[in-house]
């Protein structure tokens, strides 16, 4: 085993990561700097300093990333219409590059030599943090207990914390936490319990931002989004910062259920896995995004957009957010949403996102006198369709010319 001086922990202050802590201590006899991320997760970040002292650790880092988040990984992701496998919109993936970063930047810091993370050996973010840090940090050392130690249950977890005095949280230990959950500002996820079952509906008590589309109101509420080169600045006329944006949404999406998924996808690492989605905010931006690219951006750039779209989620959802082919894809996107600029009007109605109208003044390609079914004055000559049509069709002529004879002689 080499010998490891400092690790840098991604450190939550729940069971798992207080355990690791003290297993890093314990294994590696060295010194562990901490690091918690608040990426909106809502929940309280200041008790995990409180566990780290108590663990005898002297460098805790604690930052307010959300911001950072929503402008640099959020909104760039959302630019390309971002969806994987046809429906998630990958609040988990997203998250792990940043926290990557933030690792490896403290790790250069504190003169930390390794980095150490809780994620499982069987999901993906174990790649996501594993390749972001090595794309940053080629020769650092990656410590990944659950693929070394033979703490593989959540009974023997509970063992080791009580064997060295690590608090324990009541409801894990009475088994009354029935699903693994991740949470940040664009997403919560849940996995395990009765959702390892495919065929098993969760209970609606399982669901945090959204009520389920038959409580929300029964009248709908409009909403306009204003967009400055593909990003949202603005919500019904008021200027928001990238992360208030997303909360803003998350809060009218949640209210009219807006977001709720429930799907198998297919892991990186191969295995198929269910799990279930909120992402209100999210759901909104696409929908709305869309809209507005719909008026400001020429089809066949559209049309690029949409078949490396596919390409560009999957590098984000196994990990290569920091890869070479993901920052050449994001460039184009980024340089297509120039004139992405206007208004979106929508419509949340019970678990639905309507469009009501898009329009933007410098940069809209809509033109009403060509598109319009009333006399055009000459805007657009119908006889040239016909020139038109005849050169689409010459191929389609000819094969089946072709195919005639064919039939013919085999007669």
């Amino acid at each position: 085993m080499k010998k490891v001086k400092k690790v840098v922990l991604a450190y939550s202050g729940g069971l798992d990561t207080s355990v690791i802590l003290k297993w890093l201590q314990e294994t590696y006899e060295c010194e562990v700097v901490t690091f918690t991320a608040d990426l909106g997760q809502k929940e309280e970040v200041e008790p995990a300093r409180k566990k780290a002292k108590a663990a005898g650790v002297k460098q805790i880092f604690i930052e307010d990333l959300k911001e950072e988040f929503v402008r640099d990984y959020v909104f760039p992701m959302f630019r390309a219409n971002t969806v994987y496998e046809g429906e998630y919109l990958l609040g988990t993936s997203i998250a792990r590059p940043l926290i990557a970063k933030r690792l490896i930047e403290i790790a250069r810091k504190t003169g930390a030599d390794a980095i150490s993370h809780g994620a499982t050996g069987k999901g993906n973010d174990q790649v996501r943090f594993e390749l972001g840090a090595y794309a940053l940090m080629p020769d650092v050392k990656v410590i990944a207990p659950w693929r070394d130690w033979d703490l593989l249950s959540r009974e023997k977890l509970i063992a080791y914390a009580e064997k060295h005095g690590i608090p324990v949280d009541f409801k894990k230990k009475k088994g009354a936490a029935p699903y693994s959950m991740d949470a940040n500002l664009l997403h919560v996820s849940y996995e395990g319990g009765v959702l390892e079952d495919p065929n098993v509906s969760p209970e609606d008590s399982m669901w945090r931002m959204t009520v389920s589309p038959e409580k929300a109101p029964s009248r709908g509420e409009a909403i306009q989004l204003t967009y400055k080169r593909g990003d949202i600045v603005a919500i019904n006329g008021k200027k928001l910062s990238p992360a208030k944006v997303l909360s803003e949404l998350n809060r009218l999406g949640g209210k009219h259920g807006i977001g709720r998924l429930d799907l198998v996808e297919n892991r990186y690492v191969g295995m198929k896995s269910r799990g279930c989605y909120e992402t209100p905010g999210g759901t909104i931006m696409l929908k709305a995004h869309r809209a507005m690219e719909s008026i400001t951006v020429d089809r066949e750039v559209l049309a690029l957009k949409d078949d490396l779209m596919p390409r560009y989620a999957r590098l984000i959802y196994n990990g290569y957010w920091f890869s070479p082919e993901r920052v050449l894809i994001q460039n184009l996107i980024d340089d297509s949403q120039t004139p992405v600029n206007g208004s979106v009007e929508l419509k949340l109605y019970k678990g639905n996102v309507q469009i009501l109208g898009r329009k933007s003044v410098r940069h809209s390609l809509f033109d009403g006198r060509i598109a319009s079914f009333e006399d055009d004055k000459g805007a657009y000559n119908q006889a040239d369709a016909e020139g038109f049509i005849k050169l689409n069709a010459l191929r389609l002529r000819m094969n089946a010319k072709q195919t005639s004879k064919i039939k013919t002689k085999k007669r």
